[in-house]
């Protein structure tokens, strides 16, 4: 089983897909990214408000896998944008996952009435001219959020990780990050198994003898976004990444496309501040 690569705007290759561990508790983290790991997962994605940044730090270091191997992201917390405060929240992050840099770090939201998030970027475009990350992006960001940064000359992220799943498929943003080269890196994309519900997906799985959520794992793939399904259950996790011995019709994916409600799990990045 070979993961395959999507090669962001700055010629780095990110897999895609990966290893989440949003609401994952610090004491069950590291026994889960572990597991991860030893079934053939290379890309892990935390956050630092998740809280359990070095909880991922100790699995990586006890797994013997080379760090070359590796692809770990984190994100950057609202409460630490402002350009001084995101390179100290960086030094902290990554002194917690006990590395030497990241291969991917992200604004986790665009917190519009904060306005602070342009000088943010700032401060991760001085990272990555330093080394200390290998790309650099952008999360929950809105198109007049990206567009902005562009109109201001700043460099266009290489990714931006929205809520997106069969339920909110995001084709307008996604068109916007096509336009512009910018990878589509999809959270809850699973939608907390709100889909798994639904007659068409039902349908498709028995076809193809598989599980709802390996389908929705495969439509991801198929429109080729970045995905990062999370769980603590060893043979979901298994399972998650054992979707590449079957493929789903072009009829298919447009079928799973088509249940778009335009239905949030989380929160709407224009009021979260």
């Amino acid at each position: 089983m070979t993961i395959p690569n999507i090669e962001l705007n700055n010629g780095v290759s990110i897999p895609q897909l990966g290893f989440g561990v949003f609401q994952v508790p610090p004491e069950e983290t590291k026994a889960a990214v572990k597991t991860a790991l030893e079934a053939g997962y290379r890309h892990v994605d935390t956050a630092r408000i998740y809280g359990n940044e070095e909880a991922v730090g100790e699995a990586i270091a006890e797994s013997g896998i080379a760090r070359e191997e590796l692809f770990i992201t984190t994100k950057l917390w609202n409460d630490d944008q402002g350009y001084d405060s995101t390179l100290a929240a960086f030094e902290a992050s990554i002194n917690k996952l006990g590395l030497d840099y990241l291969d991917l770090y992200l604004i986790h939201w665009p917190t519009p009435a904060k306005d602070t998030y342009v000088d943010t970027w700032k401060a991760f475009e001085s990272l990555y001219a330093d080394k200390r990350v290998r790309a650099i992006g952008v999360s929950n960001f809105r198109i007049e959020d990206l567009q902005r940064l562009f109109d201001l000359g700043l460099s266009v992220p290489t990714i931006n990780q929205i809520e997106l799943h069969p339920q909110l498929v995001q084709r307008e943003l996604r068109e916007f990050h096509a336009k512009h080269e910018i990878a589509t890196e999809a959270w809850s994309p699973l939608a907390q198994g709100k889909v798994f519900s639904e007659d068409t997906i039902i349908a498709i799985a028995k076809n193809h003898g598989t599980s709802p959520a390996q389908v929705v794992i495969a439509w991801h793939l198929a429109l080729g976004n970045v995905v990062i399904p999370k769980s603590v259950t060893p043979s979901r996790i298994a399972d998650n990444l054992n979707v590449f011995d079957f493929s789903l019709s072009d009829e298919e994916v447009a079928a799973i496309t088509g249940l778009d409600r335009g239905s949030r799990v989380g929160p709407d990045p224009s009021d979260l501040n």
